[in-house]
């Protein structure tokens, strides 16, 4: 794995890499990547942190694990490359956003244009087998990202933790949200997007709070 990040994620997370579990997570990942296919590309595992760096996170959006279908992970959690169709958790996200703040529905399916705006596109199992959802799940990454979860709770600027659905909710008592905020609803999914994803208003509520914190809001019609 590229764990190369060039910015200040590299010294935040140098020690992290070099712990015991992160080792034996390694050679597992090896092992996964040399016998099946397996998405992301090695080489974005980490896009997450090289999009957008530590000094700048503003609003993380919560994860499940990468899209499983050949061409749609590229590290970012709920992007999918240019021209890609866009997958259904996506396409509701979308609606949610134009009913939300009234921006045009985007066509494209990157969210890579949020990330220079401050927001930490994570999931909470970073790799995946070809059309095997949850594939990695328990291969050690939820310790790794748990972490990453509690160094951000740490910023002495407020955070806008966005969580959808039950995985990325249960990640709740890893955030002091005394100082930040914590904006929860059903996960995007056509399986759940009616039972409270819809009308949840999670964009006018992020930037609600950061401007009422004096941060500058996210501009969520970035994306075209």
């Amino acid at each position: 794995m590229n764990k190369t990040l060039n910015n200040s994620w590299d010294n935040i997370l140098k020690d992290e890499f070099e712990k015991p579990y992160f080792k034996a997570l390694e050679e597992r990942i090896d092992k996964e990547y040399n016998s099946s296919i397996c998405f992301p590309e090695k080489d974005n595992i980490f896009n997450a942190f090289r999009y957008t760096d530590y000094k700048n996170i503003k609003v993380v959006i919560l994860g499940q694990d990468p899209y499983h279908n050949d061409g749609e992970a590229m590290g970012l959690c709920f992007s999918v490359p240019e021209n890609i169709k866009l997958p259904p958790s996506l396409k509701n996200i979308y609606q949610e956003l134009a009913t939300d703040t009234d921006c045009v529905k985007p066509k494209s399916g990157d969210l890579s244009a949020w990330t220079k705006e401050g927001v930490f596109l994570l999931n909470t199992t970073l790799t995946v087998r070809k059309n095997q959802p949850l594939s990695h799940k328990g291969l050690g990454w939820e310790t790794f990202t748990d972490e990453i979860i509690r160094i951000i709770n740490r910023k002495t600027t407020p955070v806008v933790f966005i969580l959808w659905g039950s995985n990325a909710r249960s990640k709740k008592p890893l955030i002091n949200d005394k100082f930040h905020c914590i904006i929860e609803s059903a996960h995007p999914s056509p399986l759940s997007a009616y039972n409270g994803f819809f009308g949840s208003k999670p964009f006018s509520k992020a930037n609600k709070f950061l401007m009422e914190h004096e941060i500058e809001p996210i501009d969520w019609s970035v994306i075209e």
